[in-house]
């Protein structure tokens, strides 16, 4: 991103990133639709899907190696010099377009509190998740030294 406002406090560009990515896509679309009207002319600079390579370790040795290739959605919007991206699993270009314009509105500096409640909510809804999971594979763990 360029010609870019300080990040919030707690929220650097990566986590931004981070959660956006795998925000829900109705909400993040709802939040992102508001956004157009308040930044003026917007460029889009690129909107497309294609294939990434999905970089996994092997734990064991600690040796990094390509799982596959995951199809994803990308957009880089600008406005006022500046650039917001998106990128999504999947083939929802609209999703990466949602994503790029609330990256873009907090850059400019544009309904700032709107976007970082959306991405508390978020945030939280995706730690949740992440610990239910979690909570699901311990279940299954298996303590060899009890044999």
């Amino acid at each position: 991103m360029t010609g870019t406002i300080a990040d919030p406090p707690d929220w650097p560009h990566e986590r931004i990133l981070s959660v956006l990515a795998r925000a829900d896509t109705t909400r993040l679309k709802a939040c992102a639709e508001p956004l157009i009207a308040e930044m003026g002319e917007i460029e889009v600079r690129d909107n497309r899907t294609g294939l990434v390579m999905l970089p996994m370790r092997d734990t064991a040795q600690g040796t990094h190696f390509h799982l596959g290739e995951v199809l994803v959605s990308e957009a880089r919007i600008a406005a006022r010099d500046t650039e917001g991206y998106g990128m999504r699993r999947g083939r929802d270009l609209e999703a990466a377009m949602a994503m790029a314009l609330v990256d873009l509105a907090l850059a400019l500096g544009c309904r700032v509190d709107a976007c970082l409640c959306f991405l508390d909510a978020e945030a939280a809804r995706q730690a949740a998740e992440d610990h239910e999971i979690l909570c699901r594979v311990e279940a299954t763990r298996v303590d060899m030294e009890t044999f």
